[in-house]
């Protein structure tokens, strides 16, 4: 007995903060407050983008191309190898 009473209790708990919670949600007070802020936001960024300062171009002529040519020699290792000669 005592054990269904103390479900009943966690339900009606868990149900009651389901409801107030939803009511607040949906309120018109908490509407009307997330519209405003998201307004309020929407105009600091426009404030903020407008007094951003523009950085001027640097990288002209960064990169450097170097001529590679096709007769390299190039080393080849094996990786066995180098573990055996240890």
């Amino acid at each position: 007995m005592l054990k269904e009473i103390k479900y009943l209790l966690f339900v009606l708990i868990i149900g009651m903060f389901l409801f107030f919670t939803g009511r607040y949600y949906f309120s018109d007070q908490n509407i009307k407050n997330s519209y405003r802020s998201f307004n309020q936001i929407n105009e600091k960024i426009d404030i903020y983008s407008r007094n951003l300062p523009t950085l001027e171009n640097d990288t002209q002529d960064i990169i450097e191309y170097v001529k590679q040519s096709k007769n390299k020699k190039k080393k080849k290792f094996n990786f066995w190898k180098l573990l055996e000669n240890d």
